[in-house]
């Protein structure tokens, strides 16, 4: 089930690359957040979209906003994946999927003739009083960083 526009963003509580839990209920009335999730650390797709999101960092933190990734890998895989590529978003480590659920970001994917449940490339953007202003499903890591940026602007 995917989300929509204007829904309150599920709450969850994870833990980040340095294992510090991350609650979204503690951003609300202080940060808009960009919760986007990704597939795996460390490959090209997800390694580009994570540059992109930390090039920007200043550009968001100036407008009030917090960009958080998402995928299965644990929180060592993520430190990893932080600190080869300087990254400045914060990571949290869904290893049970269940924030991926909450937003309806699984997929299944055939790799090799087997079945795979994968992440979809989804970005939400979820503003300081906890409501989803854009649910942004199967995008393209390239050039997508620019554009959640974007549509931040446009909010008011």
């Amino acid at each position: 089930m995917q989300l929509q526009t204007g829904a309150e963003a599920p709450q969850f509580h994870l833990a980040d690359a340095d294992m510090v839990a991350f609650s979204l209920a503690a951003q609300r009335g202080k940060k808009n957040i960009v919760l986007y999730f990704y597939p795996k650390d460390d490959t090209p797709g997800c390694t580009m979209e994570a540059n992109e999101f930390s090039a920007l960092e200043e550009e968001f933190a100036g407008l009030d906003t917090l960009v958080v990734g998402i995928s299965r890998d644990d929180c060592l895989s993520h430190a990893s994946f932080r600190d080869k590529y300087g990254l400045s978003v914060v990571l949290l480590a869904d290893t049970e999927s269940s924030v991926c659920k909450k937003y309806g970001v699984l997929y299944d994917k055939e790799v090799d003739g087997h079945k795979k449940v994968s992440i979809q490339r989804s970005t939400f953007v979820i503003d300081k009083s906890g409501k989803i202003r854009h649910a942004l499903y199967a995008v393209h890591a390239h050039g997508h960083a620019q554009e959640v940026l974007n549509l931040i602007k446009e909010m008011k």
